[in-house]
């Protein structure tokens, strides 16, 4: 009951919804998600093409490649989102002390991503998948842990850079 009474006054008066990463700081980082959404980028990017190579389309096939292309952009949104708050909410002066480039590195994931949502050319997803590994390994840098790299156990099969958590 209160909940429609309270839909009700929304409808009446439009809230504006409250989205928050953390404005209080939790200190939960980790770019992993920025490194899924850019993964999530190139096998989109593949699954695209994928459907471009059957040749002659249906109806089905414009439809799914709608779906593709959707989530494709989402996916980019989402590395930039990542990032971001990494870059505004984590990095303080500290980090960029120890990472001069920071700023610069930050600035062409957005770019990159950006151009992932105009394009379906996989070495452009390569590209921010690489940026998005340079900026996981610059993040962990800045906490103490080592890393290393390898190919994830699933599609596209791109490198990564992991934190290890056991050294």
């Amino acid at each position: 009951m209160i909940h429609r009474l309270f839909q009700s006054i929304d409808k009446a008066l439009h809230f504006k919804t409250a989205k928050a990463h953390c404005d209080i700081p939790c200190k939960i980082y980790d770019p992993s998600t920025a490194q899924l959404a850019a993964l999530s980028c190139v096998r989109l990017m593949d699954l695209i093409k994928e459907v471009e190579d059957k040749g002659e389309l249906g109806v089905a096939d414009y439809a799914q490649v709608a779906r593709l292309v959707s989530e494709k952009e989402s996916a980019s949104t989402e590395v930039k989102e990542a990032v971001r708050i990494i870059w505004g909410d984590y990095f303080k002066a500290p980090q960029f002390e120890q990472l001069p480039h920071a700023h610069e590195l930050t600035h062409n994931i957005m770019l990159q991503a950006s151009k992932c949502k105009q394009s379906i050319t996989r070495e452009e997803g390569e590209k921010l998948v690489e940026l998005v590994n340079e900026f996981a390994a610059a993040f962990w840098l800045t906490k103490g842990v080592e890393t290393y790299t390898a190919a994830c156990p699933y599609p596209p099969a791109l490198d990564v850079v992991y934190p290890d958590l056991k050294a």
